[in-house]
């Protein structure tokens, strides 16, 4: 009696197991859920990538400022010289006075004279 109580329960627990993963990957399979897994692959690869692009961006600024100061080594500059500050004139004043002020509201059509 007790081997076939020890079977029966093997079995019982068997397709239980059985069950509960054929669900889990019927589940897996599901329209839903694939395209959850491709967008999570999706962003993590783009993700790597972003990390690759940012660590060699790094590393060629390095290898840019280390070749510079060679460069300058090399041709005896010390100091980059200053660039002078930008300039600040309005493009074109907006007074009535001034010559090249176009009035906003004067339409101009040449063809209108014709």
């Amino acid at each position: 009696m007790f081997r076939r109580t020890f079977w029966f329960t093997t079995g019982v627990a068997a397709g239980v197991w059985a069950t509960t993963k054929v669900n889990r990957k019927i589940k897996q399979l599901t329209p839903e859920s694939l395209a959850a897994t491709a967008a999570n692959k999706a962003l993590e690869t783009g993700q790597r990538l972003k990390d690759r692009a940012v660590g060699f961006a790094l590393d060629v600024r390095d290898g840019m400022a280390q070749r510079e100061a060679e460069l300058e080594d090399a041709l005896g500059i010390q100091d980059s010289p200053e660039l002078p500050a930008p300039r600040r004139y309005p493009a074109i004043e907006n007074n009535r006075s001034n010559p090249k002020y176009v009035d906003p509201t004067y339409s101009y059509n040449r063809n209108e004279d014709h």
